[in-house]
């Protein structure tokens, strides 16, 4: 396996794309190599490193099945299901409480 290319930030050339900018275009890196990496200086931890794939091997991003889009929405659906009243909030409970709003409120007042 030999060194692959390194650019520095905004200098890559036509052709190459980190993941994220081939998921914009409906793609995706398809088993491919990395072609190459882009390093972002950095005063503290050392550079930011981001890979880079050729966009011509790169292959359409799959189809969403009814299946996984069922089970997206079972994922959801328990993220927004408060664990102590069993209610879908609407909005995904915070893990830093763990509960929903009006559990936590309840909660306040009786330890008040």
């Amino acid at each position: 396996m030999g060194a692959i290319p390194v650019y520095r930030w905004r200098l890559a050339p036509d052709g190459l794309a980190t993941r994220r900018q081939l998921r914009a275009l409906g793609l995706r890196p398809g088993g491919q190599e990395v072609a190459a990496q882009l390093e972002r200086p950095r005063r503290r931890r050392g550079p930011l490193v981001a890979y880079l794939y050729r966009i011509d091997a790169a292959k359409p991003v799959r189809a969403m099945t009814p299946a996984r889009w069922a089970a997206l929405a079972k994922a959801n659906a328990a993220r927004r299901t408060c664990p102590r009243c069993r209610l879908d909030v609407g909005y995904p409970i915070p893990t830093s409480h763990g509960i929903c709003g009006l559990c936590l409120v309840a909660e306040e007042q009786r330890a008040a």
